[in-house]
């Protein structure tokens, strides 16, 4: 009975992520870019966050805590080193040598800013938004919630990896969907082996990788 609770729980967080994220890239898409700029970016971090609400709501509603979801209230400093050196070295061996080698464009996001506020932004964005959600939900609470189903910390790293790859497949490729998936079993592997990486770590981590890659494009492109 306990793991049919666990099992409708995680179906309904993240049932709720993935549809929440189909209508925030609809949204994106056809309404976003016709709005003022501040409102662009007030939304993009707002609709963003809304994508954690569901899994949000159920932890609330399942008495889960935060620290059930592997954050820690410890050694904050340590936590905070850990990550920023999670996301520098990751930028350095997974994105930087595409651009050094000539083949940024495969890692190119878009992203060309001509303005220091747009990178101020952008870190925003990156750490307090999409890295925020995504680690809450696919380190945070899918991982809890496959752990307890299986009882097994490798079937909820591979598992939640799987998951957090496709869940990038509305706004990219297969390759995308591969190498994030990757990504995420190199998160959940920091994770379990260094004392000092928490979700907060990965969050931090996550959020620093994905603001570098635009620092590379403006460097490089």
């Amino acid at each position: 009975m306990k793991k049919k609770k666990v099992l409708v729980e995680m179906l309904l967080g993240i049932g709720w992520s993935v549809l929440a994220l189909w209508g925030v890239v609809c949204f994106n898409r056809f309404v976003l870019m016709n709005l003022p700029l501040l409102s662009r970016m007030t939304l993009s971090i707002t609709l963003y966050l809304c994508i954690a609400l569901g899994p949000l709501l159920v932890m609330i509603l399942a008495g889960d805590t935060l620290a059930d979801y592997l954050f820690s209230g410890e050694r904050i400093g340590a936590q905070i080193l850990t990550g920023i050196g999670l996301g520098v070295v990751m930028s350095l061996v997974l994105t930087l040598p595409l651009f050094l080698s000539g083949h940024g464009e495969w890692s190119d996001n878009g992203k060309h800013y001509a303005f220091l506020w747009q990178f101020l932004y952008e870190i925003v964005y990156c750490v307090g938004a999409v890295a925020l959600t995504e680690e809450f939900i696919f380190r945070g609470f899918l991982y809890q919630k496959l752990q307890a189903l299986s009882g097994s910390h490798l079937a909820a790293i591979l598992l939640s990896s799987v998951g957090f790859g496709l869940f990038h497949i509305f706004g990219g490729n297969i390759i995308q969907v591969v190498m994030t998936a990757l990504i995420g079993l190199v998160f959940c592997a920091v994770r379990h082996k260094v004392k000092s990486c928490t979700t907060l770590s990965l969050i931090i981590g996550h959020g620093l990788y994905d603001f570098l890659i635009t620092v590379w494009v403006n460097v490089f492109l």
